[in-house]
């Protein structure tokens, strides 16, 4: 027994784990990675694990060896520079982590502003703050982060405030015309799907964010062919080829492994030659378009056209000027909780969280307690009724969302209210069933023989005697819809999950608790008044 315990973290030893984030592009070359080192090493691909901060961690505590990242995040976000420096200097800092950076792949997807097609007189970044109007609809992520939308703004003099979105519904509330406005990652396949002009950045704002490995420093000591095999990647995927493989998977469909499978067998790692010690600032580079042969293994729906002829250095020096307005730009320090917590956008983001929860409870109570009460009345739909409300809670809320939006044609407030009004339906039709049911069969006796009609008894007798059971069950629905209301601001909706996840997304935490706090004690605001109701029904009871 002992023997079998003790070989098991052996076995985890033995084995290469690599790591990818929640987005396509990332998956993708978890699973390239995975596949060129499997011929000397057993390998394990935890795939999706999270954003930057879930992924980082990881690495950090050995859940995983190495995974896939980009320059500028690391530079700005993990070792918070408001510049990206040389490697060499990136190496050094990684260095007193425990961490690597190594075999720069080839290809840049840096963040870019995109319009759609159509859009008349925005070719450049500038041209959104000179003509003014636009709607922005930004992912979480890019309104937070340093080099993102609040850098970006000061640059350019952009007043419009943006509307936070989930990335992968940006693209559906742009072509429905919902905003005008996405940021986008320059490798996305859904650029020409969606026939998107990707504006200029005139202004050079946005850092280089290249390709590369991240990895923990003794993962090479340890898996030596299987790293020599990881190194033979270097500056062999163009971003043509990062772009039809991200199409392969968004808009054929095929799956991550296969898509890795046909860029293997186009590219075999395994006859590469031996690879050269990388240079300080550069990668060696491909040509930008799809590979021909990789083209053929993967007919693409879309296949795109790009016309760079090579892949730029790893770390661009950039011009001056640009390079220091952009310091200055990031450069600011996070302020205390206090100060977020109470921040310009409090007021707004609160309006909003509490009009979403109050009109969900009142839309959930105008359909929910005529459900409950047709339920207590009627036997023969009671067990259909509940059974809907409760399947209607268990369908997971961001898959909700998604469903919505297509069918609605809108992203924002209207979504969000449906999905909400959904999940706060159970309590109210169950708890309006329930307390008309424990109405004493006496008293409903007693009305009849006032010569009640059945709705002044509902009115005036049994709704009130099963008000506190009713109370109830609303106070649990809105309660609930408090921290639901969290999750609608992926779709633009606002409140207070505009700053959680954003929190989320940069691992600040004081931002994540910012959001958190006021959800959390509004919705002990709510419960302390619906216990005030409820004492006050059984008062006049």
């Amino acid at each position: 027994m002992l023997w079998l315990i003790a070989a098991i973290p052996a076995a985890a030893d033995d084995t290469l784990r690599i790591g990818s984030k929640r987005f396509t592009e990332s998956y993708i070359l978890g699973e390239l990675l995975a596949q060129a080192a499997a011929p000397h090493v057993r390998t394990e691909h935890k795939q999706g694990l999270g954003n930057t901060a879930i992924v980082l961690a990881a690495l950090k505590a050995g859940e995983i060896d190495v995974y896939p990242e980009y320059t500028g995040t690391i530079a700005l976000e993990i070792l918070k520079h408001p510049q990206v420096p040389e490697l060499a200097q990136m190496r050094r800092e990684l260095a007193a982590l425990g961490l690597g950076i190594d075999v720069p792949l080839g290809f840049n997807n840096t963040y870019a502003l995109a319009v759609r097609g159509g859009t008349a007189g925005a070719r450049t970044v500038g041209d959104l703050a000179r003509q003014g109007g636009y709607r922005f609809g930004l992912s979480h992520e890019f309104i937070g982060r340093a080099d993102g939308w609040p850098g970006l703004a000061r640059r350019y003099g952009l007043t419009q405030p943006p509307r936070g979105l989930d990335h992968g519904i940006a693209y559906e509330a742009l072509q429905q015309r919902q905003v005008d406005v996405i940021d986008i990652y320059s490798t996305d396949a859904k650029i020409r799907q969606y026939g998107l002009h990707v504006l200029e950045d005139d202004r050079g704002y946005f850092p280089r964010y290249d390709a590369v490995l991240l990895y923990r420093l003794d993962a090479a000591q340890r898996f030596p062919a299987a790293w020599q095999a990881l190194r033979r990647l270097q500056g062999r995927i163009p971003a043509g080829d990062m772009i039809a493989m991200n199409a392969a998977a968004e808009i054929d469909g095929k799956d991550f492994a296969s898509i890795a499978r046909a860029w293997l067998a186009v590219h075999p790692v395994a006859q590469g030659g031996a690879v050269s010690a990388l240079p300080a600032g550069t990668a060696r580079a491909t040509a930008g378009g799809p590979d021909a042969a990789l083209t053929a293994a993967l007919p693409l729906a879309a296949k795109p056209e790009v016309a760079s002829a090579t892949a730029p250095p790893l770390v661009a020096k950039p011009d001056v000027a640009p390079a220091t307005a952009r310091a200055r730009d990031a450069a600011a320090s996070r302020p205390a909780l206090a100060e977020r917590l109470f921040a310009d956008d409090f007021w707004p983001l609160t309006r909003q969280h509490v009009t979403l929860v109050v009109l969900s409870v009142a839309l959930a109570c105008l359909f929910g307690i005529p459900l409950g009460v047709l339920a207590a009345y009627v036997p023969a739909v009671r067990q259909p009724v509940m059974a809907l409300a409760g399947v209607l809670q268990t369908i997971p809320s961001l898959a909700l969302l998604a469903m919505l939006i297509p069918l609605m044609g809108s992203i924002g407030t209207g979504p969000a209210l449906v999905a909400l009004v959904v999940y706060a339906l159970l309590p109210i039709v169950r708890n309006t069933c329930t307390g008309l049911a424990q109405v004493p069969d006496g008293l409903k006796l007693a009305a009849q023989a006032l010569g009640l009609r059945a709705g002044q008894r509902l009115r005036h007798v049994e709704l009130p005697l099963a008000m506190p059971v009713l109370l109830a069950g609303v106070k649990t629905a809105a309660v609930m819809s408090v921290g639901t209301a969290t999750i609608a601001a992926l779709i633009g909706a606002g409140g207070y999950g505009e700053r959680i996840t954003t929190g989320l997304a940069l691992n600040d935490q004081t931002l994540l608790l910012a959001g958190a706090i006021p959800a959390a004690a509004l919705a002990l605001l709510v419960q302390g008044a619906f216990e005030v109701l409820e004492k006050l029904s059984r008062k006049q009871m």
